[in-house]
């Protein structure tokens, strides 16, 4: 099964204690034992690096980062036609945050139908279904 991976799933991983975080490490012990097609994009890996930028931890950023591309071979780049995409979902009736949008265009322009995330947002994007992550 093909599944995108949001960043918000390392990132709970590699956290403080949080309810999310034994659910994430769940999750992504399935992708690295072969049990889930993971996939991601240039986006999800540029978040990591932002928001451990944000906190001045790049020690951090920069181990989530490669332990991610390590689990998660497939990265997506995002084009024009991922962000004319998500500008149609932003502007349309889903009202979604544009990185939302973003991960949802280029996860439907690579039928990519499931996405790994605690993010409840996603559930108003036809034609993309949430992973169960428990």
């Amino acid at each position: 099964m093909k599944v995108f991976i949001d960043s918000n799933v390392p990132m709970y991983v590699a956290g403080r204690e949080h309810p999310n975080r034994a659910p994430a490490k769940r999750f992504l012990e399935k992708v690295r034992r072969g049990e889930v097609e993971a996939h991601t994009s240039t986006e999800v890996l540029q978040e990591i690096l932002y928001r451990y930028s944000s906190l001045k931890r790049l020690d951090l950023a920069a181990q989530v980062y490669d332990l991610f591309v390590q689990i998660c071979p497939v990265v997506f780049p995002v084009n024009l036609a991922d962000t004319d995409r998500a500008k149609a979902l932003v502007c349309g009736k889903a009202a979604v945050s544009p990185r939302d949008a973003l991960h949802a265009a280029v996860m439907l322009n690579n039928g990519v139908p499931r996405v790994a995330t605690f993010d409840n947002d996603f559930d108003r994007i036809v034609g993309i279904k949430r992973y169960d992550i428990v």
